[in-house]
């Protein structure tokens, strides 16, 4: 009789983790012009034990960072940020105006319709990382929240 697995494939299927730590919900990039070379990626995140987003990367980008939106007086201003804390058991909206990823030294322009791949990478309270892979839509330039997906 034969196996039903290799023992190499086996490996690979044990090795997995039964159920995602942290998920990902309603992501998308903000659509881009001809010259523009820099835009964000919006999603909702939670994780269940709770973690820390500290990386985010893209073959679209040269460059891929975590930022945040503040008000300073009158002015508002972006930055990068370390990381970006999840709570255990509660969702984390990056959303315009508030935390984000920035995508920078766009390597083309993003248009509506395109799908731009990215990976996250959450570490959890004990240390071990987790890495996220997935796919998000461009929306067209001047979408600011998930009601204006078309």
């Amino acid at each position: 009789m034969k196996p039903l697995l290799s023992m190499p494939l086996l490996a690979i299927v044990l090795a997995l983790p039964v159920h995602a730590q942290t998920t990902v919900q309603q992501a998308w990039v903000r659509g881009t012009v001809a010259a523009q070379k820099a835009t964000g990626a919006f999603m909702q995140i939670s994780s269940a034990q709770g973690g820390r987003l500290v990386s985010a990367a893209s073959p679209v980008a040269g460059v891929v960072e975590i930022h945040e939106m503040v008000m300073e007086g009158t002015t508002m201003k972006m930055r990068q940020v370390p990381g970006l804390e999840l709570p255990a058991g509660k969702t984390v909206e990056l959303r315009p105006g508030g935390y984000h990823v920035m995508l920078m030294d766009l390597k083309a322009p993003l248009k509506a319709g395109d799908e731009v791949p990215l990976t996250l990478v959450v570490e959890g309270q004990d240390g071990k990382r987790e890495t996220l892979a997935l796919k998000a839509p461009v929306r067209p330039l001047g979408a600011d929240t998930p009601a204006h997906r078309h």
